[in-house]
């Protein structure tokens, strides 16, 4: 849950917090953050019960972003590299996912008018950046933009 982007190999296994089961709760984070992905009601109900559920379930709970169907771990392993390409240089400006990253991680932890501030303060650092020169002027041009991460 600690991960910004969730990925999982269809029949690969189950999700769920059984900690219950054992007398404790989730640790290290775990309440909180299926507090913040599924609501209270339904981040209790998930521990409270221990239920382990298919990927799909989590799919649409929130916990997972994407599901592949992959024969073996290799195969999932290109597939999700192939996914994570979409994010990176040169596809898309590394340093603007970077600080959309920053800025809803923690935006969510702060104060609404604190994570408006933080956003405008990533904004202004990016327009300076040769990467927004770039996106900007491939829109104009209505060309691809080649990112540098600069």
């Amino acid at each position: 849950m600690a991960a910004d982007i969730r990925v999982a190999r269809r029949g690969a296994g189950k999700l769920g917090l059984p900690e219950v089961s054992l007398g404790v709760l989730p640790g290290t984070g775990g309440t909180q953050r299926l507090l913040r992905i599924v609501g209270k009601s339904k981040a209790i109900e998930l521990m409270a019960t221990a239920e382990l559920f298919p990927f799909e379930r989590g799919l649409e709970l929130g916990l997972l972003n994407q599901i592949f169907d992959a024969e073996t771990g290799e195969q999932f392993k290109t597939q999700v590299t192939e996914y994570a390409r979409q994010f990176t240089t040169p596809n898309k400006a590394a340093g603007a996912v970077g600080r959309i990253k920053r800025s809803v991680q923690t935006g969510a932890e702060i104060p609404f008018e604190a994570a408006l501030a933080l956003e405008r303060e990533l904004q202004q650092q990016l327009f300076q950046s040769e990467d927004a020169k770039e996106g900007l002027d491939a829109y104009v041009n209505k060309r691809k933009p080649t990112f540098k991460n600069k």
